[in-house]
């Protein structure tokens, strides 16, 4: 069966973002055999000229959240942009598997052991943690990374 992974991204907001940076995520991911959930291209159908569109854009979100198997959250920014930690909490909450990406050079944290806030790695385990976090599109598609292991339905002894 073939895995769901829902794609947290602050990208959609930007023609040039959503145009030049997303797309080598989304194949890199798919290349892996997973079915991408892409919250900007899934709530195309919003209206955005009707009064209420954002709740409904929200709503949307937090069911496909529920829905998916895992998520993979693009956390590049100081900080990370707010509706992708947001979905990313939601994630951890109900128990998805978790897999961050940050190719953004910055430290955005007060922790030594972390690049990010101590709080957005609470869904990866305390030691492996490193096997969760991609920092760059070519790594999704290393077999020595947790995405190849939880795609190929093997056991992420490491998670919390």
């Amino acid at each position: 069966m073939t895995k769901i992974l829902y794609l947290a991204n602050p990208y959609g907001f930007s023609k040039q973002q959503r145009s030049l940076l997303l797309p080598p995520i989304v194949r890199a991911l798919q290349e892996l055999g997973v079915q991408v959930w892409e919250p900007f291209e899934r709530n195309n159908q919003i209206d955005f000229s009707q009064a209420g569109w954002a709740y409904h854009v929200a709503q949307a979100d937090y069911r496909d959240v529920k829905a998916c198997d895992g998520i993979f959250a693009i956390v590049n920014g100081t900080p990370p942009d707010e509706g992708v930690m947001v979905e990313l909490g939601m994630a951890i909450a109900l128990n998805k598997a978790i897999f961050l990406f940050r190719d953004d050079f910055r430290r955005c944290t007060d922790s030594e052991q972390y690049p990010l806030n101590l709080m957005i790695f609470a869904g990866l385990p305390e030691t492996g943690w490193q096997d969760f976090f991609y920092s760059s599109v070519e790594e999704i598609s290393s077999p020595q990374k947790a995405l190849f292991t939880w795609i190929q339905g093997k056991s992420l002894s490491s998670t919390p």
